[in-house]
């Protein structure tokens, strides 16, 4: 006589799911630590000192953002989250983007840091006025707001680029999406030129080309798999013409 198999209790299931999902929140907690203290590291160690008013601003600036920004996508997408707190290269990941995603992270980190070290070890340009660099810490602000306002949008937006047919990945052009194709990589310009202004580097606003250039390459590579992959993004592509900055590019 052969026996069935017995399946696991509903209560199992979800005493499971729910392990799994605080597993993913806690990875995702610190992980955005981790970001804060390297964030700290990149703008005081170049400066060569701790007393530098603005970028103690900026870190307090970045951690409200950030931390607004996960208790809202805890509640909006939260398996998104959970995505995002795993390794940011991956299986199924074309090279190109691979590539493509490391070199942003390096020319980030390396950006943050270039800010600091022109502010106080070189001073390429006069500083900006205080108006300019105001204007520049609500450029990071707002910046901020549409990185997080596309993260609560699109619950396919994951760290790295491939198509995800097992969460049935589908076209989203609501809220922010309606502006942009790519308003995550627009927030992130905004950010990086913000915080050069903020912190008094006008060659560090300027060589935010550099990494900005990197993300409009990966803009490329995206764009490759989801008009292959995704039914209908290359009607939405046809109807959001900017990939970046509207009306521009």
């Amino acid at each position: 006589m052969i026996r069935a198999a017995a399946s696991t209790p509903p209560f199992d299931r979800v005493r499971r799911q729910r392990s799994h999902s605080l597993n993913g929140i806690m990875k995702h907690i610190l992980g955005e630590i981790g970001y804060i203290v390297l964030f700290g590291l990149l703008l005081f160690v170049p400066a060569g000192t701790l007393n530098w008013t603005r970028a103690w601003v900026l870190l307090v600036v970045l951690i409200g953002a950030r931390a607004v920004g996960t208790v809202r996508m805890l509640r909006a997408n939260r398996d998104l989250m959970d995505d995002r707190s795993k390794l940011p290269l991956r299986r199924g990941q074309p090279l190109a983007d691979k590539v493509l995603l490391l070199a942003f992270m390096a020319s980030f980190a390396g950006l943050v840091a270039f800010d600091a070290f022109e502010r106080f070890q070189v001073t390429a340009f006069d500083e900006p006025g205080i108006v300019v660099a105001v204007g520049g810490l609500v450029v990071f602000v707002l910046g901020w707001w549409v990185v997080f306002a596309a993260l609560w949008t699109n619950a396919f937006a994951t760290t790295t680029v491939r198509y995800q047919p097992e969460r049935e990945h589908r076209v989203v052009d609501a809220g922010v999406y309606g502006w942009v194709r790519h308003p995550m990589y627009a927030g992130m310009i905004a950010v990086m030129v913000g915080m050069g202004l903020w912190l008094g580097s006008y060659a560090g606003a300027m060589l935010a080309a550099v990494p900005g250039s990197i993300l409009a390459a990966r803009i490329r590579v995206e764009e490759r798999v989801l008009r292959a992959s995704v039914a209908g993004y290359t009607t939405y592509a046809a109807r959001v013409r900017s990939r970046l900055i509207p009306g521009v590019w």
